[in-house]
C-alpha cells in the first residue's frame, strides 16, 4: 500500500511511462558498467570518484529506500545489508573501498529485485498516483545523475568510451564551426526558479522569486578550445594577475599548465578522450576546466562569467518586439516548451562527446544563444545558496548539506546528461576546483 508522504505538487504520469523511465535509466547504468571487471570494479581511491561496484549498489539502494520503503511501506530492504553497504549519507567516502560488497552479479541481482518490486507496485493501466509519479521520477533522475558520474569516472580512469544499447542514433549535427559575438539582453524583472508549472522540480529550484536583472551582453556560444588555447599560449597559466588567490594556489598545487587532459603533440594540441588521445577540436567548447580556470580566462579576455540569474534570463526569456524589454513569461527550454530532441541538443550521450559550438541552431534561445542546454555544463559566478523560502524535499540530503561549501552553480547540462533531467531552471553545483566534470563556460561583457 502506498504510504502518505509529504511531496511537492507533481503532475501525474501514466504508469507505463514511469516503468519505461525506470527501465531506460537502468539500461544506461548497465551499459556504463557491464565491462568493468576485475580491478576496474573498484579503481583507485580518489576523492572525485566512487568505486564503481559500490556506486552501482548505491543506485539500487536509493530506489529501494525511497520507492519501496518510504513510498510503498515495505519493512525490509530487497537486500538485508543494503543500508549498511550503500547509504551515502552515513558511509564516509574513503570507507567505500573497504566494504564487504557483493560481487557485481550479486549487486545486479539486487538491482533487478528492486526494479521488479517497483514495477509490480505500479498500476497496470492508467495514471500513477501523484506520490508515485514524484518518487519514481526522483529515483530515476538520481540514477541519471549517477550515469553521468559513471561517464566522467570512465574518463578520469582512462577506461574505454561506453557503448549504449538503447538503439537511439543521433542525426548528423546541423551546423559547424565557431559562433562568435554577443547578444544584448535588456534588463528587467525576472522570476528566478521553478513554479508549479514545471513538471518536476528539485528543492533547490524553489521557491520562485522575483529578481531585478540589469542589461547585459552574453556570448552566443561557450568558449571554444581554440579560444582557450590562445589564453594558454599567451602564458595564461603562468601569470598570477589573471587568477584569484584561491585559483592561483590551486594552479600551483596541481602544477596545472593547461586544461586537464591536454598535451602538446607533434601537430599541435591533443586531448585525451577516455582511453585515447585525439587532436584537439578547435571549435568544440572547452571542457574539463575548473571555475578557477574559467575566471582566469575571463580576466585575460576582459570578460566575466554570467550570474545564474543572467544565464536563466538569456535562456528562458524573449525580447519585446522593439528589443527594449522582456516579454512576460518564461520558456521551459531555450526554444520553447517542447521537450529536448537530438535535432536541438547534444545530450543523452548519443554522440559520445561534444560537437562544434556552431551546431544545432534549432536549440537557440529567443535571444540567439546556442547550446544553453547540452554539450557542456556552464559555470556561473553564483554561489550555490538556497532561494528564499527554501525547504528540503523528500531527499533531504540533495541540496541542504552543500549550501555552505562554497560550491558554484552550473547550468545547462552536458552531452552525457540525460535530457529529461534538465530545463532552464535546473541548478547543478560543484566546488570551484573540480575540473574532471563535463564543464565549460560562456562569458559576458564587462
Amino acid at each position: 500500500m502506498t504510504q502518505s508522504i509529504d511531496i511537492p505538487p507533481t503532475r501525474r504520469l501514466p504508469a507505463d511511462e514511469l516503468a519505461r523511465m525506470v527501465d531506460d535509466a537502468r539500461r544506461r547504468t548497465l551499459d556504463l558498467t557491464r565491462d568493468l571487471t576485475g580491478d576496474r570494479q573498484f579503481g583507485p581511491n580518489l576523492k572525485i570518484v566512487n568505486p564503481p561496484l559500490w556506486e552501482v549498489g548505491h543506485v539500487g539502494f536509493f530506489h529501494d529506500y525511497f520507492a519501496l520503503r518510504t513510498l510503498h511501506g515495505l519493512s525490509d530492504y530487497q537486500q538485508s545489508d543494503a543500508e549498511r553497504l550503500y547509504d551515502s549519507s552515513s558511509i564516509p567516502h574513503d570507507d567505500r573501498w573497504d566494504l564487504p560488497l557483493p560481487t557485481m552479479q550479486g549487486t545486479l541481482d539486487y538491482l533487478e529485485s528492486v526494479r521488479n518490486a517497483m514495477l509490480e507496485r505500479l498500476p497496470e493501466t492508467g495514471e500513477a498516483g501523484e506520490a508515485e509519479s514524484y518518487v519514481y521520477q526522483l529515483t530515476v533522475l538520481h540514477e541519471d545523475m549517477h550515469a553521468e558520474a559513471f561517464t566522467y569516472t570512465r574518463q578520469t580512469l582512462e577506461y574505454p568510451p561506453p557503448e549504449f544499447s538503447d538503439g537511439v542514433t543521433a542525426p548528423p549535427v546541423d551546423g559547424h564551426g565557431p559562433l562568435e559575438g554577443d547578444v544584448h539582453v535588456p534588463g528587467g524583472t525576472h522570476q528566478l526558479g521553478s513554479d508549479d508549472s514545471v513538471p518536476f522540480r528539485f528543492d533547490n529550484e524553489k521557491q520562485p522569486h522575483t529578481v531585478e536583472v540589469a542589461p547585459f551582453a552574453i556570448a552566443r556560444a561557450p568558449v571554444t578550445n581554440a579560444e582557450f588555447a590562445a589564453f594558454v599560449e599567451d602564458g595564461g597559466y603562468d601569470r598570477a594577475e589573471f587568477w584569484s588567490d584561491d585559483g592561483w594556489q590551486w594552479r600551483r598545487d596541481r602544477q596545472q599548465t593547461a586544461p586537464l587532459y591536454w598535451r602538446r603533440g607533434s601537430d599541435g594540441w591533443e586531448q585525451r578522450w577516455f582511453d585515447r588521445w585525439v587532436p584537439l577540436a578547435p571549435h568544440h567548447p572547452v571542457c574539463f576546466v575548473s571555475l578557477y580556470e574559467a575566471e582566469a580566462y575571463c580576466a585575460w579576455a576582459g570578460r566575466r562569467l554570467p550570474t545564474e540569474a543572467e544565464w536563466e534570463v538569456a535562456a528562458s526569456r524573449a525580447p519585446t518586439a522593439d528589443g527594449s524589454g522582456l516579454e512576460p513569461g518564461k520558456r521551459l527550454y531555450p526554444w520553447g516548451d517542447t521537450p529536448p530532441s537530438p535535432e536541438r541538443v547534444n545530450m543523452d550521450g548519443h554522440r559520445l562527446g561534444c560537437v562544434d559550438v556552431g551546431a544545432l541552431p534549432g536549440g537557440d534561445s529567443a535571444f540567439g544563444c546556442r547550446q544553453m542546454l547540452g554539450n557542456v555544463w556552464e559555470w556561473t559566478s553564483s554561489l550555490f545558496k538556497p532561494y528564499p523560502g527554501f525547504e528540503a524535499d523528500l531527499y533531504k540530503d540533495y541540496s541542504e548539506p552543500w549550501f555552505e561549501e562554497g560550491r558554484r552553480v552550473l547550468r545547462g547540462g552536458a552531452w552525457a546528461t540525460r535530457s529529461r533531467l534538465v530545463n532552464n531552471n535546473h541548478r547543478n553545483y560543484f566546488t570551484p576546483d573540480r575540473n574532471d566534470i563535463f564543464a565549460g563556460f560562456r562569458t559576458c561583457a564587462l
